[in-house]
């Protein structure tokens, strides 16, 4: 059985690669979104195991959209993964504190992605 990733970044060439990267493994089936605007919608439709959030977009930022995920009761359990270009401590801060299960930054490779989305997955499924 495929694991589903809901990947959402404002960079369109990221998504393209990371949902590559990920889909031609075999293991995984990802939906990509340009923005958080419809994030609640789309993960409901979709029910993906894990969600990569970037932190910085236009509009809805990564913090506000995992706390959209986290005040829907049915969301809330999916994993929630940060990934910023910047190694920053107090976004890092932020982001554990409305709840994500890990902070990664870009860009990341292939088998790191896969290596650490698998490990919150069973992470997740462990609470």
């Amino acid at each position: 059985m495929k694991r589903k990733v809901l990947v959402v970044d404002d960079e369109a060439d990221f998504l393209k690669i990371v949902k590559l990267n990920l889909e031609e493994t075999g293991s995984y089936e990802v939906l990509t979104l340009l923005s958080a605007k419809d994030i609640v919608s789309k993960a409901r439709a979709f029910k993906p195991d894990i969600i990569l959030l970037d932190i910085i977009m236009p509009g809805i930022k990564g913090i506000e959209a995992c706390e959209m995920l986290n005040n829907d009761p049915e969301l809330a359990r999916i994993p929630v993964v940060i990934l910023s270009a910047l190694e920053k401590d107090a976004d890092k801060l932020k982001a554990f504190k409305v709840g994500v299960v890990g902070y990664m930054v870009k860009p990341i490779e292939k088998e790191g992605l896969i290596n650490k989305i698998e490990s919150f997955i069973r992470s997740a499924n462990e609470k």
